[in-house]
């Protein structure tokens, strides 16, 4: 009996040292279009977690999804992280993921941040929120003046706006939004005024954009949030300076609400390791992971009840969003560089 006890013991051992070393063998391919230094205890904590290390591919949203067009079925990829929902959309639409059926996903994951499930469950899903916001000159300019997006086309504004290009994925999906509310006509005017309102050429990234504001280059600016939150933490006297000189106003609040976007994942079409790709994107959903975005990413959690630690985000205080579903603000993309052609907004 002793000996029957003891060969159960040794084969439970070999049995529990054989998956080990099988998940430590075990490989994610990510690729990820987030370039952010904090996500790297992210993916660490993944690997101390699961034993499953990760090989990330880097680069530009755009740069994937042209990269798994190429591969097509050969693709390595796994999992695909985004950063914007147009892109998102569009990988959906070109066919580049596979739908994921999750019970933990579809609990922690509210409805209105992922895919729609056509049955066999949803493409993608939205890890972190970003709030499209506009600062602005607190010593020239008004907050009644730019309260609102439709206002920042206001000939009160004449000769102060500052934007990066109009056809980046964030401006792209603020303005996806705008011609969901306003139609296409008045959009089209809208995005009018936009050009008629700058303060130079639409150049640089969302950073600059706050920057712009601080020096006097223009008075008004669009960015996403965490890029001010970020300079907001900074201990660079120079982003502090630039702070004290700005004001902050999350747009529309007594209309439509502000514009939110997502940074998310999925499991690519053709992954080769399904199982620890979902997991992974389980991982992404949980309290923990959910904080990194927050904390060190100055991103708001997609997980309802996640409250980060995180003074700038909690300065910006609580803001009605609107309701604009991700993948109608995808599918509008097309009509909106169209009228952006139209206009002249480069």
């Amino acid at each position: 009996m002793l000996r029957s006890l003891i060969t159960r013991i040794a084969a439970v051992a070999l049995a529990f040292g054989a998956t080990a070393v099988q998940a430590q063998d075990q490989v994610l391919n990510l690729y990820s279009a987030r370039h952010y230094q904090t996500d790297e205890a992210l993916y660490e904590n993944f690997t101390k977690a699961t034993g499953i290390r990760i090989n990330r591919v880097d680069a530009d949203d755009a740069g994937l999804l042209a990269r798994l067009q190429s591969e097509g079925r050969n693709s390595p990829a796994d999992v695909i992280l985004l950063v914007d929902a147009a892109r998102l959309w569009r990988a959906e639409t070109q066919g580049l993921f596979q739908p994921v059926k999750s019970r933990v996903l579809e609990q922690r994951i509210p409805a209105t941040l992922r895919s729609k499930d056509e049955g066999e469950g949803s493409q993608w899903f939205g890890f972190s929120t970003r709030a499209r916001v506009i600062v602005y000159d607190k010593a020239r300019v008004q907050k009644r003046d730019v309260d609102t997006y439709e206002k920042l086309a206001d000939p009160v504004n004449k000769g102060r706006l500052c934007t990066r290009s109009g056809s980046h994925p964030y401006n792209l999906s603020l303005f996806g939004a705008m011609l969901e509310h306003l139609g296409p006509q008045k959009t089209e005017t809208w995005l009018k005024g936009l050009v008629d309102n700058m303060a130079r050429a639409p150049k640089g990234g969302d950073t600059d954009q706050i920057k712009a504001v601080a020096s006097g280059e223009c008075a008004v600016a669009l960015t996403n949030s965490y890029y001010l939150a970020r300079m907001m933490r900074s201990q660079n006297p120079a982003d502090q300076a630039a702070v004290e000189r700005i004001a902050v106003v999350f747009p529309n609040q007594a209309t439509t609400g502000t514009h939110v976007n997502i940074a998310g994942g999925a499991v690519a079409r053709y992954a080769k390791n399904r199982e620890a790709a979902v997991r992974f994107l389980e991982y992404l959903s949980g309290d923990d992971a959910q904080l990194y975005f927050a904390n060190g990413n100055n991103e708001w959690p997609a997980v309802p009840g996640v409250k980060p630690r995180n003074p700038a985000l909690e300065s910006f205080g609580s803001f009605r969003t609107e309701t604009v579903p991700i993948s109608v603000i995808g599918m509008n993309q097309i009509r909106v560089q169209q009228l952006l052609d139209r206009v002249g907004y480069r």
